[in-house]
């Protein structure tokens, strides 16, 4: 059975009077009051019968999914002469993929398609992202941005981008006189 937000004042009530010594004229318990229940039930509150699936519990925020697309995880890191991010792409097409720099900044942004099926009557488990998503990146380092300085390659469900490491000259020292 769920708590009601009058039991929590009953709780605290006595938890105050426990510690403060049990004065009785302190605790005020709410008898009359209508007992206030949260708007989300919780899984335990919910009836079912054998076999029966519950439904999930929606979060508000659940239904603006079209705000927010995906985000896309990378790995970024440098040798001595190119740097490289990667990002796991299982199940994405060339053709469904984006890539661009601009000053320095890259974008990896497409779609992932495949996860409805217009016959579904009832998801069980969904976990996996289906649609837009996007990645911008502020690259640590000052790449090259022509065509022969970029590579980019989609191999067994792994984007790799190549960048050539723009050469920067060495602090020249400066000798004090």
């Amino acid at each position: 059975m769920a708590r009601t937000k009058s039991d929590d004042l009953l709780m605290e009530d006595e938890l105050a009077a426990a510690f403060l010594g049990g004065d009785e004229e302190m605790m005020s318990p709410i008898e009359n009051s209508e007992p206030v229940v949260e708007d989300t039930p919780m899984v335990e509150d919910v009836p079912m019968t054998e076999g029966e699936v519950s439904e999930p519990v929606e979060d508000e925020w659940a239904n603006d999914t079209d705000d927010f697309p995906g985000q896309l995880a990378v790995d970024v890191y440098e040798t001595a002469d190119k740097l490289v991010v990667k990002a796991r792409t299982a199940g994405i097409s060339k053709s469904d993929l984006d890539v661009s720099i601009s000053d320095n900044i890259l974008t990896i942004s497409g779609v992932l398609s495949g996860g409805e099926d217009e016959k579904t009557t009832r998801w069980h488990i969904q976990e996996c992202y289906w649609g837009e998503f996007s990645r911008t990146i502020a690259l640590p380092v000052q790449v090259r941005e022509d065509e022969n300085s970029v590579k980019a390659e989609l191999k067994d469900g792994v984007l790799t981008i190549t960048f050539e490491k723009e050469k920067t000259e060495q602090p020249k020292k400066i000798a004090i006189q």
